[in-house]
C-alpha cells in the first residue's frame, strides 16, 4: 500500500483530530491539517499532498473559495479535492462535482470506513 499524504482543511479541531487518527491508523497515511482556507492554501502549495479533504463551511474563506484558489494555482491545481460537509443533498453533490470537487463525504463520517470512502472516490487501492 502506497504511503499517501492527505491535507485536511477544516476549522473544527475535533474533526481534524478524528480524521487524522482514522487515516493514520486505518490506512497508514500521513496527515497534515490546516484550520482555515488561507492556511490550507499555504500548506497545499508547500507540501503538495496526494489529496485534500476540504470543509465547506469555514469562516473568512469557505470551501468553494478555497477550491477556486487551489484550481488557479499551477502548484496545486492537479491535487484532487474531496468536500467534507455536514450539509449535502444528492443534487448538491452533483453541483460540487461540476465545480471541481472529486467527491463528497458527509460529516459525521464513519471512522472505520473513512479511508475506504476516500480511496473509492480517488480510485486508490487501500
Amino acid at each position: 500500500m502506497a504511503n499517501r499524504q492527505i491535507l485536511i482543511i477544516d476549522n473544527e479541531p475535533l474533526i481534524q483530530e478524528a480524521a487524522k487518527i482514522c487515516l493514520e491508523v486505518v490506512a497508514n497515511w500521513q496527515v497534515i491539517t490546516a484550520s482555515s482556507g488561507a492556511e490550507g492554501l499555504v500548506k497545499a502549495e508547500r507540501e503538495k499532498p496526494d489529496a485534500i479533504l476540504l470543509d465547506l463551511m469555514m469562516p473568512e474563506m469557505d470551501g468553494i473559495s478555497t477550491l477556486q484558489k487551489l484550481q488557479v494555482n499551477p502548484a496545486t491545481r492537479r491535487i484532487p479535492v474531496i468536500l467534507l460537509t455536514a450539509t449535502v443533498q444528492p443534487s448538491d453533490a452533483l453541483h460540487y462535482q461540476k465545480i471541481g470537487f472529486k467527491g463528497t463525504i458527509a460529516k459525521p463520517f464513519e471512522p472505520l470506513q473513512f479511508a475506504q470512502e476516500i480511496a473509492q472516490i480517488l480510485d486508490w487501492n487501500l
